[in-house]
């Protein structure tokens, strides 16, 4: 039995992942027919049901930080989970960086305690499952780029990543570790909703249609 989820509804082989439940929420409207709550409990929003194509599909939220989506990850595995793809925010750090822009992980470094428990070397970097990236990149068709980031156990916008990271978050390093321990299939998108030493990021009205797109494109992979 999952030590933190409690599924109501049959969880599928396939899972996008969001922090935030209220964006599982939004991508269980926004991808699925009639999708059914799968589980509530510690608010950790999940809901499966089918794409529009027939194929099975949950999508779950895993909380704030890597500790919190490497537990729910392996609940989800006991529960048959076998590919996955984070669609999550992410801070960027370079010029080049902008808000809005999203960001096909590939390679995230490990700066945080949470990924170095589940085996990630710190300062290294975690690679995601390639075939899975290579589909995300090309689902986005341009809208998206091949970036590497790197994951903290505090909020981004105050730390300083390494010369070669353009954004940075608090999950998707400590994921792919636990995922490769796992037996897992994991890959991320990310949106840049902040710009470190900024004010102001994304607004909820600009970030809903991102979140959208890169679901979409993570349910398109997901469902072949």
């Amino acid at each position: 039995m999952p030590t933190h989820l409690r599924p109501t509804a049959p969880i599928a082989a396939d899972a996008v992942l969001v922090g935030d439940p209220g964006r599982a929420l939004l991508l269980a409207q926004k991808l699925l027919e009639e999708p059914k709550m799968s589980n509530h409990a510690r608010g950790l929003w999940g809901y499966s049901g089918a794409t529009p194509a027939g194929h099975p599909l949950t999508i779950q939220a895993t909380g704030i930080g890597g500790p919190s989506a490497a537990l729910v990850l392996a609940d989800l595995a006991e529960l048959g989970v076998r590919r996955a793809i984070r669609v999550g925010t992410a801070v960027g750090f370079r010029d080049e960086c902008r808000l809005g822009e999203l960001l096909v992980v590939g390679a995230a470094v490990a700066l945080g305690g949470s990924a170095g428990a589940h085996g990630a070397e710190s300062g290294r970097p975690v690679l995601p499952e390639p075939r899975l990236t290579e589909l995300l990149e090309g689902e986005l068709r341009g809208e998206g780029r091949l970036a590497t980031i790197a994951s903290f156990d505090a909020h981004p916008g105050d730390q300083s990543p390494p010369e070669d990271v353009v954004a940075a978050d608090m999950q998707t390093a400590p994921l792919l570790a636990r995922a490769r321990a796992l037996g897992i299939e994991v890959a991320a998108v990310l949106i840049v909703a902040e710009l470190a030493g900024a004010v102001e990021g994304l607004d909820r009205d600009e970030l809903e249609p991102l979140e959208k797109r890169a679901g979409s494109a993570a349910a398109a992979v997901l469902s072949p």
